[in-house]
């Protein structure tokens, strides 16, 4: 029985898809993820047993209509909606977060209270810094397994593994899944580093989702 639900009896966050900041009422800066990966990991890790919790922003993938009763999908679309499902899931002792989404470094500094017009020769847009999420996950609950992702571009795999390694660290996260944007698309390539530089070679979304929570397990 363990073998066949080897995540049985443990709560856990995922996050998935991408994140909407506003710029006005009707306008958002938004990127090019869909959240397929974050989808496969809840789908998986419910499969494995786990009470799994699944925050999908603003994604077009299509998600099945009939779900296992231990996987609840909860949507979001804007950062703050996130903020606040992920501090109020994570408080409530989840066991593992894993934090796949693609969450915005910067947001205007104010939103328009209405509807920018057309027809201007310019529009400047003032850009402050987002609250990094993953950095207050081990604030709001010290004893979570933390789950961290992180995308690079043009980057060669000894310096992806090193940026992500020092990303780590600085998080206190205990996993982390590492990806370049050129091997994003199709097969999607990553890596999985732990604390001891140990290194997981993964290609194609089942797999890592599979070698991802496996690893989570034997770390548990």
């Amino acid at each position: 029985m363990e073998k066949e639900k080897p995540l049985k009896g443990k709560k856990i966050l995922i996050t998935g898809g991408p994140v909407w900041v506003p710029i006005d009422k009707v306008r958002v800066i938004t990127n090019v993820f869909g959240g397929s990966l974050g989808l496969v990991l809840a789908k998986k890790a419910a499969q494995h047993g786990a009470q799994v919790v699944f925050l999908l922003g603003p994604t077009r993938i299509d998600v099945p209509k009939s779900l296992p009763s231990n996987l609840k999908i909860i949507r979001f679309k804007y950062f703050n909606e996130l903020l606040k499902l992920m501090e109020k899931e994570v408080k409530n002792k989840c066991d593992v977060v894993i934090h796949s989404a693609a969450v915005p470094d910067y947001i205007p500094k104010n939103v328009f209270n209405g509807k920018i017009k057309s027809g201007e020769k310019e529009l400047a847009i003032s850009f402050k810094p987002t609250l990094k999420i993953v950095d207050l996950i081990k604030k709001w609950n010290f004893s979570v397994f933390l789950v961290k992702f992180k995308l690079e571009v043009g980057l060669t795999k000894k310096q992806l593994l090193n940026v992500a390694y020092k990303s780590m660290i600085f998080s206190k996260a205990d996993l982390m899944v590492a990806n370049k944007f050129e091997d994003v698309r199709g097969k999607h390539k990553a890596f999985i580093l732990d604390n001891n530089k140990n290194i997981v070679e993964c290609e194609g979304k089942e797999v890592i989702a599979q070698k991802l929570l496996r690893k989570v397990k034997e770390l548990l």
